[in-house]
């Protein structure tokens, strides 16, 4: 089973959530696979009930799952961690401090591994004490090159800004956008992403020249009634998206 994700053009990949098997096969035929499934660590007892639940998602969406933390919980990243290492997922959600621990686990580089990294009111700057102690600590703020680069050091394929609270901290994601594109590294844009500035966030960073960008949609296009994913928004989403690339 492919550990690839499926980037339309090569360029983009949206990550968003699902309630069902039913919910995820449907969102993911509506955008043709470019898509990858927010399936969260929280949800779950134990990591044995987690891998027995993903893997019916994986066969139905050709694994296009993304283990998740669950609202960029910290504690939660020993468990997302374990869960990826019998997974073996397309995609993992982690904590800046865990991206070592979870790319040794899963032995191989094919899997898309990110790491938690947020806005400190600085441009330029990011905040990388995302894990479970460093987060409790005085904030750790290096200079978006430096972050990057330790990022690569680690085995992380690929930054998590969040919370980027939409576009109020436009400024501190253009400039993130920027080191992606001389750094070649994937960019993923999450907090606050909906239908209205989807477009501009995912134009700013292809316009920076971010060779792949995975922006994060999450409860902003889930039915409140249901739990399900709109697939009405992810044809809007995935129509963005064409205009945008093309």
């Amino acid at each position: 089973m492919t550990k690839q994700a499926n980037f339309y053009k090569d360029k983009v990949c949206i990550n968003v959530l699902a309630n069902s098997i039913e919910n995820a096969k449907e969102i993911y035929e509506a955008i043709d696979g470019h898509i990858l499934v927010g399936l969260l660590s929280k949800n779950y007892p134990t990591v044995e009930a987690a891998v027995e639940d993903m893997k019916l998602y994986s066969k139905e969406i050709n694994n296009a799952v993304s283990v998740g933390l669950g609202a960029g919980d910290p504690k939660q990243w020993k468990m997302v961690a374990e869960i990826s290492e019998e997974l073996q997922p397309q995609h993992v959600n982690q904590v800046f401090t865990a991206v070592g621990y979870t790319r040794a686990l899963l032995r191989q580089n094919e899997t898309l591994v990110n790491a938690v990294v947020s806005p400190c009111g600085k441009v330029g700057y990011v905040k990388i004490s995302t894990g479970p102690l460093s987060s409790k600590a005085e904030d750790g703020i290096v200079t978006v090159e430096t972050a990057i680069e330790m990022l690569k050091d680690m085995g992380a394929t690929s930054v998590k800004f969040f919370p980027m609270n939409g576009l109020s901290t436009i400024e501190e994601y253009k400039s993130l956008a920027e080191a992606c594109a001389k750094q070649d590294f994937i960019l993923e844009p999450t907090g606050g992403i909906d239908l209205d500035n989807f477009e501009e966030i995912l134009t700013i960073a292809l316009k920076a020249g971010v060779k792949k960008v995975v922006p994060h949609v999450y409860t902003s296009i889930v039915d409140k009634a249901t739990g399900k994913t709109k697939v009405e928004d992810i044809i809007k989403i995935y129509e963005i998206i064409k205009r945008v690339v093309e």
